[in-house]
């Protein structure tokens, strides 16, 4: 007997009234291997695509232990508190080797938990990093469509998902631990062209203060030398307290001038039509990936090309040759 998929008018209705069982039901759906749910969420996502698009969509990223989860628990209550609806999503490449939760039980966050106008999903544990951004986005698109006009979306792994993040949303902030120092010697040059924003947290009184101004210093300098991805946009270095609040209230000011300024001059538009490209290829290499892992014979097949050029039987030409024949290319 064929399984019963859910009432997708009902799911959608409620979507668009802002139902929050809805939205996680949807989400759930997307996040399904499943052909015929992946089907009804592609359908579910083109019926509510006119009601998305509104939200401000802030990527969040910075090394462990620079306060992100307490920094987002903090602006996103005083978000919701001055009337708007947040999501907070999240993108762990890392997760595909674990298989854990992100967030747990979302103990970090642990105001927004309980706010009633915010919701907190984190990525898929499985699939490429690809993959795990395509599902963050559908699940973006879902947030909108349920009213939530605030979306921040938090790197939590290393590597490429800064860039993956930063090609979901609008506006890009880097969180940086103040005593920058050798630090700075550290920081990728490509975190910091894509930085829209940074802000040295844990700026409390007293010489966490005084080290956070210092560093603060040190990162514009490093940002001088570099062109700006926007002529309309310098990006500026603030300094802030996730943990008690501090310069939130600037730090989200300027995350609207910025939105308003690229509004202006049609750049967020522009930016987001090659988001929409880049995500339509991050599907394809995602159904490319499930051809590869999605039958017994292939993986039986790639398994067995892996060990002849283990073995040094095959090249590794020869090798993919093989399993690229296997799913038709």
């Amino acid at each position: 007997m064929a399984p019963i998929l859910p009432d997708m008018d009902n799911i959608r209705e409620r979507l668009l009234r802002g139902d929050r069982a809805a939205l996680a039901r949807a989400i759930t759906l997307a996040e399904s291997r499943r052909p015929d749910h992946r089907a009804a969420v592609r359908d579910l996502i083109d019926a509510v695509l006119p009601e998305t698009g509104k939200a401000i969509r802030v990527g969040i990223t910075g090394v462990p232990g620079v306060g992100k989860s307490t920094t987002i628990d903090m602006l996103g209550s005083q978000l919701t508190k001055a009337g708007h609806k947040v999501a907070v999503l999240a993108v762990d490449p890392s997760s595909t080797r674990t298989g854990g939760s992100i967030l747990g039980d979302k103990t970090r966050m642990a105001q927004l938990a309980q706010d009633r106008n915010a919701f907190i999903r984190p990525s898929p544990s499985s699939g490429t990093l690809g993959g795990v951004a395509a599902k963050t986005r559908e699940t973006m698109l879902l947030c909108e469509a349920a009213g939530f006009d605030v979306i921040l979306v938090e790197t939590v792994g290393v590597g490429q998902s800064e860039t993956a993040v930063a090609d979901l949303t609008d506006f890009f902030l880097v969180l940086m631990l103040p005593g920058a120092g050798d630090e700075l010697q550290g920081i990728k040059k490509g975190i910091l062209e894509l930085a829209d924003m940074i802000a040295v947290n844990k700026a409390d009184d007293g010489e966490n203060e005084r080290r956070a101004k210092a560093a603060a210093q040190d990162y514009r300098g490093a940002l001088h030398i570099l062109t700006p991805a926007s002529a309309t946009w310098s990006p500026p270095v603030i300094t802030i307290s996730g943990l008690h609040g501090k310069g939130l209230d600037d730090l989200w000011s300027k995350i609207e001038d910025h939105r308003q300024k690229l509004t202006a001059t049609g750049e967020i538009v522009e930016r987001r039509k090659k988001q929409d490209v880049k995500w339509m290829w991050a599907l394809v290499h995602e159904r490319l990936h499930q051809k590869l892992t999605g039958s017994v014979e292939v993986r039986k097949a790639t398994a067995e090309a892996e060990k002849s050029v283990a073995s040094g039987e095959h090249s590794p030409a020869a090798g993919a040759q093989a399993i690229s024949e296997l799913i038709g290319l």
